[in-house]
């Protein structure tokens, strides 16, 4: 009779499969867009003030989702506002020339 030795199961743990870390839901994102979707639909059901509510929420929840994009838009909006007023300046400048041609006009076709 032949005695088969049979081996020993050696330890090795790198032949475990690794455990992948799974990614959390966003639950704040998934709340937001389902109150807007609601909101949409209770406007379309003529619904106004309940789809406005449903809208106000949802846009908060939306924002408290996206605090990071929220506070780049917010420390960019003074040079947003800055180029805007350089723009209504150069605006009201051409405004003003356009009414002084206009008068300068107006008084040479008088005479």
């Amino acid at each position: 009779m032949v005695v088969v030795p049979l081996s020993q199961p050696v330890n090795d743990f790198s032949a475990m499969p690794e455990i992948v870390e799974s990614e959390t839901m966003n639950w704040v994102g998934f709340a937001a867009g389902g109150t807007l979707v609601t909101a949409g639909l209770l406007l379309l059901a003529g619904e106004r003030r309940a789809g406005m509510v449903a809208a106000a929420s949802g846009t908060a929840l939306a924002l408290l989702d996206q605090q990071e994009t929220l506070h780049s838009w917010w420390n960019a909006l003074p040079d947003y506002i800055d180029q805007v007023q350089d723009v209504l300046a150069k605006v009201q400048d051409t405004v003003n020339e356009v009414a002084a041609k206009r008068e300068e006009l107006r008084r040479v076709l008088a005479r």
